[in-house]
């Protein structure tokens, strides 16, 4: 099994990144692109027969204390059987 968790800004947090992104892309002439946020993507290898409801709650627990800034980023954690 394996977690996936995705770790961005919060909607009120600038992103400089994203921004920079955004306008490179218009530049090169993608001027459909109306705003790019960017963020982080982490892929963690879980140990055979993990309990699924036990590592749920504790990768909650790594992507809030660990992987993201609570204070600044929003996090999303999903699993893959």
């Amino acid at each position: 099994m394996k977690a996936r968790v995705y770790v961005s800004f919060k909607p009120t947090v600038l992103d400089p990144q994203g921004q920079t992104i955004h306008h490179a892309l218009n530049g090169l002439g993608h001027k459909s692109i109306a705003g790019v946020r960017q963020g982080k993507y982490f892929e963690i290898e879980l140990a055979p027969g993990s309990v699924k409801e036990q590592i749920a709650k504790e990768m909650d627990q790594i992507a809030r204390d660990v992987l993201a800034n609570p204070v600044m980023e929003d996090y999303r954690v999903e699993f893959l059987d």
